[in-house]
């Protein structure tokens, strides 16, 4: 005979079981999010009421009508025209265009210099890969404002005066204390525009060219110059171009004097300081990236590759270095926003960027909120344009599971 007991579950919903608000993580999210919400905002509402009374109390202008009114100062270097009469808009525009110039062609040198420094770190020659490794020991170590001083002050203000300039090309080419002269070749009537469409077409085509030519290899397996014939694109079409448009153009050599030098065109020395101080230190991180890149594939790569008979430098172009980009591409970007970010330093050695230009522009109008403003604007603005870029790009060499 069984007994059997039957047991009441106890209730869910007695005391002991019981959840108060207070022990609730989703409510306590809720209520910590809103508590940092509301001191944000309180701290920000003060900033700008304390900012306004000051402003006030000094009887300070407000607002960004200052930019219509009248520079008076004069820029060594200006991409666009620049009269006597311009106004401050005018200036931080010639001041924005000059960070941009500084930051494309450091971005593109020191992308040049580590990938080649990079690379030659891994090289089984002694000599090649010990140059590589002083240049980056030595130069990641010494702080870029330094090296901006020593280009600057020690090589390039020591250079001799203009009647003695060196003259790399005889009778075209001037450097001197004074900055480089070179050429000057002006485009009339429509030549211009004929070699801009004609570079414009050559892009789009070496693109396009090349997308086939990568569908054409993983088809066929077959290998086509994708780069060379790019290149040639590239470089014959604007030819075209300037043929077909009539090839008006007019030259403009720079001419020595007793005290001086006229004509052509003048690369200021404050430019190529900070081109080069930017391009070998940024130079050096690009390297050390790719560097880690490539040791991140792993060496049977190149054995497979050797022994299908590729040579190293096949090995390195076809097989290692598309493999290492999904591992260098990331670092990267941060380096070519630093780039643009570390330019602001030129003010130290007189460089008209936007930092300079915005200082003087401070100075005489007093818009000090402004003009702030306008360089955190300018500064976030590229760095949001350059992430996004690379982001697409990174996304592009994504491996792609199927």
């Amino acid at each position: 005979m069984t007994i059997t007991t039957e047991v009441s579950p106890q209730s869910s919903d007695s005391q002991g079981d019981k959840i108060f608000w207070w022990n609730d993580p989703r409510i306590r999210g809720f209520i910590l999010q809103g508590a940092m919400l509301l001191a944000v905002v309180l701290v920000f509402s003060t900033a700008i009421y304390t900012a306004n009374s000051n402003l006030d109390n000094h009887h300070n202008a407000r607002g960004f009508g200052f930019l219509d009114n009248r520079a008076g100062f004069d820029l060594a270097q200006a991409l666009v025209d620049y009269p006597k009469d311009a106004t401050y808009g005018r200036a931080l525009l010639v001041g924005f265009l000059n960070t941009a110039l500084v930051a494309v062609f450091g971005i593109l040198f020191a992308t040049i210099l580590g990938f080649i420094a990079g690379i030659a770190r891994l090289s089984k020659n002694a000599v090649i890969s010990t140059i590589a490794m002083v240049y980056v020991e030595t130069v990641r170590n010494v702080p870029l404002l330094l090296q901006m001083l020593f280009w600057y002050v020690g090589v390039l203000q020591v250079l001799p005066a203009p009647r003695n300039s060196f003259q790399p090309i005889t009778g075209s080419v001037f450097l001197n204390n004074r900055g480089l002269f070179i050429p000057q070749v002006s485009f009339t009537g429509m030549t211009g525009w004929g070699i801009l469409f004609g570079l414009v077409l050559g892009i789009v085509a070496a693109v396009i060219m090349s997308k086939w030519a990568t569908a054409r290899q993983l088809r066929t397996g077959a290998q086509f110059p994708a780069f060379w014939v790019g290149l040639a694109l590239i470089l014959a079409l604007p030819i075209i171009g300037f043929v077909i448009t009539g090839a008006n153009y007019t030259t403009n050599f720079p001419i020595k004097s007793t005290f001086n030098l006229s004509g052509g065109m003048r690369v200021i020395p404050e430019f190529m300081a900070l081109v080069l101080a930017l391009t070998l230190y940024t130079g050096v991180f690009i390297a050390e990236i790719v560097r880690s890149g490539i040791l991140s594939v792993s060496y049977g790569q190149s054995e497979a590759c050797h022994a299908l008979g590729l040579t190293n430098g096949q090995t390195l172009r076809l097989v290692v270095i598309p493999q290492a980009m999904r591992v260098i591409i990331p670092p990267l970007t941060n380096q070519y926003l630093n780039v643009t970010k570390n330019s602001s330093l030129a003010v130290a050695i007189g460089y008209p960027d936007l930092v300079y230009v915005g200082g003087t522009v401070l100075n005489q109008s007093g818009q000090a909120i402004e003009v702030i403003a306008l360089w955190m604007l300018v500064y976030l603005g590229t760095s949001v344009t350059t992430a996004t870029l690379m982001n697409w790009y990174n996304q592009r060499n994504a491996i792609v599971e199927r």
